[in-house]
């Protein structure tokens, strides 16, 4: 498959070791040609006769198989960020270098399959407007917690049948295969954005089930931070610091929500032909840096959005992107898809407390006898994260946009 060559030439390619140097510019073009090389090998071992014909052309005549392969690598990983966290860095930075001219004879990028660009394709998009709900009804997805689990499939089958009778027969706009895949995309989406969203709309639960906004009825529950204490690099009062977690957290709450087009506008920054990345040493060895204006507009959208809803902002407002702190695109993106990373291992723990307590005998007294209870195990552990995971601490941390998120992957990576 497509998706298995984008898997298979990047587990062993050592492609951007050997071009990051600052004598690149003679290196890029071979390792380009070898790229090109090492993915028709591998088609012509699953397709020996499709692939002697590809072989025996010139790569610029393969121009459209290139094209897909790369495109279906790129598609995979923003549905699936889980999924080549070794390979991918390695596939758009070829692509950085390949939509350069003077390296490739040949256009290697094609547009990111959507839904959206494959309705506007079939001039079905007036249409879809016209039965937006059905389309909601038969992309939705059914939770567990569903009160009536048939009512909720029987209601999604109707929809998907009556639009089936009006693109497929009726309008004739959409194949069935092709109504289908819209269908089972939009509601990978809603899974994708629930799954990404679920931590931190736990956090967020916590902070408020647990903590005042204004003031601490006892020592234990204070968010209090003072700078040179613990580590912190802040200075906040309780009912400063409780809002600058809640309007962290109700930030990253946004970002997880539109991951997917901050997917796409990464993709758009970082394959731009007229943006062009500069090899600098930023501190931490040398980086590919690239302003990122696509990513940029949408943060200032996301964020000024936010502060329109608040009465008011705690820290810097600041969005690092292109500069020392955050290279590029692809090192921004990266940052926010550890975001469930982060938040779901306490979201987890906080829930196997209450099962180990109840089956573990050891645990049960090692709760009642070292933080009295349950209850303020829980507040233990979510004080701890809520002070020292935005504390400003780590490198390049602060009270910025970028370095509260520093400031909880600091916090995680001192875990034992």
């Amino acid at each position: 498959s497509m998706t298995g060559y984008s898997f298979g030439f990047w587990s062993f390619s050592s492609y951007g070791r050997s071009t990051d140097n600052e004598k690149k510019d003679k290196i890029i073009r071979r390792e380009l040609n070898e790229v090109f090389s090492l993915v028709s090998g591998l088609y012509t071992a699953t397709d020996f006769k499709q692939g002697k014909k590809l072989v025996a052309n010139d790569f610029s005549e393969n121009a459209e198989f290139f094209q897909t392969v790369f495109e279906v690598g790129r598609r995979f990983k923003i549905m699936n960020p889980d999924k080549m966290r070794d390979t991918y860095g390695k596939l758009m930075h070829l692509l950085q270098d390949a939509v350069n001219p003077a390296n490739c004879d040949f256009e290697v990028i094609i547009p990111i399959k959507t839904v959206h660009r494959l309705l506007k394709e079939r001039n079905c998009l007036p249409l879809v407007e016209r039965h937006y709900r059905e389309f909601i009804i038969a992309s939705d997805v059914i939770s567990m917690d569903c009160k009536d689990v048939h009512f909720a499939q029987e209601e999604k089958k109707q929809a998907k049948e009556v639009l089936t009778e009006i693109f497929v027969r009726k309008e004739k706009v959409l194949t069935e295969e092709q109504l289908e895949l819209c269908i089972s995309s939009i509601n990978d989406f809603h899974s994708y954005v629930a799954s990404n969203s679920y931590p931190v709309e736990v956090m967020i639960g916590h902070l408020k089930n647990h903590f005042s906004p204004s003031a601490y009825d006892e020592p234990g529950k204070s968010l209090e931070i003072r700078c040179g204490r613990g580590g912190s690099c802040l200075s906040h009062s309780h009912s400063t610091q409780y809002k600058f977690v809640m309007q962290s957290l109700m930030l990253w709450r946004e970002i997880q929500r539109q991951m997917c087009e901050l997917w796409l506008l990464t993709d758009a920054d970082l394959l731009d032909s007229g943006n062009r990345y500069r090899l600098c040493n930023t501190g931490q060895g040398l980086n590919r840096v690239q302003a990122a204006p696509r990513i940029s507009s949408k943060m200032r959208s996301i964020l000024g959005g936010l502060q329109s809803q608040l009465s008011g902002w705690v820290g810097l407002s600041v969005v690092h992107l292109g500069d020392r702190d955050v290279p590029n695109a692809l090192v921004f993106i990266d940052k926010y898809t550890q975001v469930p990373r982060i938040l779901s291992p306490i979201v987890r723990t906080l829930e196997r407390l209450e099962d180990l307590v109840q089956t573990d005998e050891r645990i049960r007294n090692l709760i009642d006898s070292r933080f009295d209870g349950l209850e303020h195990s829980k507040i233990y552990i979510l004080r701890d994260y809520f002070r020292h995971g935005f504390d400003g601490s780590g490198d390049d941390g602060g009270s910025c946009i970028d370095g509260r998120l520093t400031s909880s992957w600091n916090w995680t990576s001192k875990l034992e």
